[in-house]
């Protein structure tokens, strides 16, 4: 455990001393706000609800996303407790406010890909790579701002990838507003 804790600081210090520019902070800010509380998801998959012709989809991303929550946010991350970066390394600077819950898994990550890995599964695959593309980016976000570990964003990936694998066999086998 002690191995992977020293990639986890080691990747995060890297983004930090090389990555990291003034710049840059407001751009990784705003991409990461677009994953809070899943809000971005959300009103795309509503709105998806609104055509015919996505409703599956809509409906898809949306008990995805509610999957996500419960297993995320709800039972992992009060289970296994853990403390975000900064409150562990004083060298890890938040470029965020503080975030009130714990680190993993990563509930941005979590929520992003829930609802991006079904609209890839389910939509035209232009529109689904650039769900995939923006859920990446806003994972990415929360290590370049110092809210999560690397291995919080994986296990919020992963998460998400079997919720989303979940939800869509599902709407599949049980003929789901079809």
């Amino acid at each position: 455990m002690d191995f992977i804790r020293s990639i986890d600081i080691a990747i995060l210090m890297f983004i930090q001393n090389y990555v990291r520019a003034d710049f840059l902070n407001g751009f990784w800010r705003g991409i990461t706000f677009l994953g809070d509380k899943g809000w971005f998801w959300i009103v795309v998959s509503l709105a998806l609800l609104c055509r015919k012709r996505t409703r599956r989809v809509g409906f898809a991303a949306l008990l995805s996303l509610a999957g996500s929550f419960l297993i995320t946010n709800l039972l992992l991350k009060n289970i296994l407790a853990r403390p975000r970066p900064f409150q562990e390394f004083e060298s890890v600077a938040l470029l965020i406010a503080e975030p009130v819950d714990y680190s993993f898994p990563s509930g941005h990550t979590s929520a992003s890909f829930a609802a991006a890995l079904v609209y890839y599964k389910m939509l035209p695959k232009p529109y689904g790579l650039l769900a995939v593309i923006l859920a990446a980016m806003i994972a990415f976000s929360r290590l370049y701002l110092g809210a999560h570990y690397p291995t919080d964003v994986f296990g919020g990936f992963l998460a998400a990838a079997m919720i989303s694998a979940i939800v869509c066999r599902s709407m599949e086998r049980y003929k789901i507003l079809e």
